[in-house]
């Protein structure tokens, strides 16, 4: 999905969020961003570990 916007489309994009939140705003908005996807990717994570753990157990 994201290989078919290109080098150009990310500028444009980058361009537009920097109008429309401004330059003070844009790092607080990759900060929040950054932190929602580490919580997303560690629950995630253990999810598959408890599936992991009760795959385990069901086959003793």
């Amino acid at each position: 999905m994201l290989s078919s916007i290109g080098v150009p489309g990310l500028i444009l994009i980058l361009v537009v969020a920097l109008v429309i939140f401004g330059p003070s705003k844009l790092p607080e908005i990759g900060k929040a961003a950054g932190q929602t996807l580490r919580e997303f990717k560690n629950a995630a994570g253990n999810m598959m570990a408890d599936d992991d753990t009760k795959t385990k157990r069901d086959k003793t």
